[in-house]
């Protein structure tokens, strides 16, 4: 058996996942590194590998200018970091989007390389076809409509969706096909409140929220808006913690210790290179 297999075998699933439609809530957090993945997986359902990362963590403007490479290189490291949680990762922005047989491809090399459970796609109507041709072959899709970080370019920014009854009609019509398509679960993000319990009333698998409603079956934030790592963040994030001012007290203080000389201390040196006759070398690896 493979070591994906193995691990697999011991994860919440799929299954279990769509299970939870109206039971209780989802917990949902986004990662991207071994690390941080160890310390969410006890406490989550999902972990998303989000492509929101091209944004926190490599500095771009949207996620447009993510890569394929990107999200499977992040996609490993978070499937190191956890044993328990279902672990989705996004298909960035063109890889879903054109021939059937590519976004199948392009899917099966995201499960492979990596031994994450699904992959998520952005729900836009032309791609609908797609995610019914990866489901058909055995790939699980979470589906994600609403506000959609990937049409940023069209849609003129990032702004909140579903004030306007053709707007809610659209998204109402995007879950629909979604669900038809064979999603196992679908984010809803950045939608009128009205409009997030409406669609998770009427939507027969588990939604999970970002921005939407309190009645979605789930709710997922990017973890490090919800740890307080950045100076501004979206009205939806409630900052669980503050460790932007953590960090930058931390910097301080080493930096002031180091202009000081007070840091390495005599404990936190290691022994001198002359050595007592007699006394045996001993190799201490770096860090």
């Amino acid at each position: 058996m493979s070591a994906h297999a193995s691990a697999a075998e011991s994860r919440i699933s799929v299954r279990d996942i769509r299970h939870r439609k109206g039971g209780a809530p989802l917990v949902c957090l986004t990662a991207y590194s071994a690390p941080m993945a160890k310390l969410l997986d006890p406490h989550c359902d999902i972990l998303l590998v989000g492509d929101s990362v091209g944004m926190v963590l490599h500095g771009l403007p949207s996620t447009v200018g993510v890569t394929l490479d990107m999200m499977i290189l992040h996609g490993q490291a978070v499937m190191r970091g956890s044993r328990r949680a279902l672990v989705v990762v996004d298909m960035p922005f063109g890889s879903c989007e054109g021939a059937p047989e590519t976004a199948f491809a392009n899917a099966v090399r995201i499960l492979q390389d990596t031994g994450a459970q699904a992959v998520k796609v952005e729900c836009a109507p032309a791609v609908i076809p797609n995610v019914r041709y990866l489901v058909e072959r055995g790939v699980p899709v979470m589906g994600h409509v609403g506000l959609r970080p990937q049409a940023v370019l069209v849609e003129g920014g990032f702004r909140a969706r579903g004030r306007e009854e053709a707007e809610r009609r659209q998204i109402l019509e995007e879950m629909r096909a979604a669900v038809a398509a064979g999603v196992f679960a679908l984010v809803v993000e950045g939608v009128a409140e009205s409009l997030g319990s409406e669609l998770t009333a009427q939507c027969p698998v588990p939604t999970i929220g970002i921005g939407a409603s309190a009645a979605c079956d789930g709710q997922i934030l990017v973890t490090e808006d919800m740890l307080g790592l950045f100076e501004t963040s979206p009205r939806f994030v409630r900052r669980y913690a503050d460790l932007r001012a953590l960090v930058a007290s931390a910097a301080e203080r080493y930096a002031l210790d180091v202009a000081g000389r007070r840091f390495p201390a005599s404990g936190e040196t290691y022994f001198s290179s002359k050595r007592r006759p007699g006394t045996p070398v001993v190799d201490i690896p770096a860090g």
